[in-house]
């Protein structure tokens, strides 16, 4: 098997560009729907933290810390570092007795529009409560804190490491391959696009037992706060408010994209080879649809699917379409 057809880019008639890789519709038994090669191994990047999340409501060390549904929400956030953002993931972090410079995600301009301008045009230098994983890092500092471990909180031997592996094997049911390091420094481990969709299925039915309930907590987090999530503009904010909070989408670097369906019971995710996110926010929007999570009308489906291609003065200059033999 090769990966699949996935998004095509046509322009005067032509098909100028085509996106291939591999996505898998799951429920807690396994895979329901595949195209490509649901058994290729993939790094989740930050699609998976939800993931990395479960030990810090798992261990009691949320509840500790008094973690509201915002501070699991940020937890699971690649956010655009809006004032909303930086000024909650600061307040998180001093409400620990710390500050941003235990913070180990290191430091990127704000995907903000505003907040990036306001950098731009001042003094003020970036920090890493601008960084899109901040929240996912508070979290670690809340774990770190309860498991009494080490400043240096994302080395692979760090406890904190050690529980998110841990968890991270438990809801592939899989032995993860190895591990990369993430863009936040963080280790990233890998694992199958058929056990990524199996663990998103798990979040979209858990049991009652301690986990599941840590599974509901995050999801509903993320559903109750798509602008935590993500950010204005950005596809899982704009997705996530289309489908009123039904549904909680999460993307990751180099196009994979992941979906919670809590009312079917079922997790979506895939991968594009190519690393385009373009191609992957496309994807995402045409399984959702396929699997009557998004209406086709909506305006989010022509915003990252059906809508025309315009150039800079608004002419039409092409468009998206799925692949022969993907839902469309």
């Amino acid at each position: 098997m090769r990966p699949a057809d996935l998004i095509e880019l046509w322009r005067g008639g032509q098909r100028e560009s085509l996106h291939c890789g591999n996505a898998v519709i799951c429920d807690t038994k396994g895979v329901v729907e595949a195209w490509g090669q649901p058994g290729r191994i993939v790094f989740p990047r930050s699609s998976c933290k939800m993931i990395q999340a479960l030990p810090l409501i798992e261990s009691g060390a949320a509840d500790a810390a008094g973690l509201t549904e915002r501070h699991l929400a940020l937890a699971c956030a690649s956010h655009s570092g809006a004032r909303l953002h930086v000024d909650a993931v600061g307040g998180w972090v001093a409400g620990l007795g710390l500050d941003e410079s235990h913070l180990l995600c290191g430091c990127h301009m704000p995907h903000d529009a505003d907040e990036n301008r306001r950098l731009t045009c001042s003094d003020d230098r970036p920090g890493p409560l601008h960084n899109n994983c901040s929240g996912k890092h508070a979290g670690f500092l809340t774990l770190n804190r309860h498991l009494g471990g080490g400043s240096d909180y994302v080395d692979p031997g760090h406890p904190v490491q050690k529980a998110v592996k841990a968890a991270f094997e438990e809801v592939t049911a899989e032995v993860s391959p190895g591990f990369g390091i993430d863009g936040c420094s963080a280790p990233n481990w890998s694992c199958s696009l058929a056990g990524l969709g199996r663990a998103m299925a798990r979040f979209a039915d858990p049991g009652g037992d301690l986990r599941g309930q840590a599974m509901r907590r995050l999801v509903d987090a993320m559903r109750a706060h798509p602008d935590l999530v993500a950010g204005e503009g950005r596809a899982c904010t704009i997705l996530m408010r289309a489908m009123g909070g039904r549904v909680a989408a999460k993307t990751g670097a180099e196009a994979v994209f992941v979906a919670i369906l809590p009312d079917q019971g079922l997790g979506l995710a895939l991968k594009v080879t190519d690393g385009a996110m373009r191609a992957a926010e496309a994807a995402i929007t045409a399984l959702l649809v396929h699997v009557g999570a998004l209406d086709k009308g909506d305006p989010a489906v022509a915003h990252f699917l059906t809508g025309p291609i315009r150039n800079w003065r608004g002419l039409v200059t092409g468009e998206m379409r799925t692949a022969p033999g993907f839902p469309s």
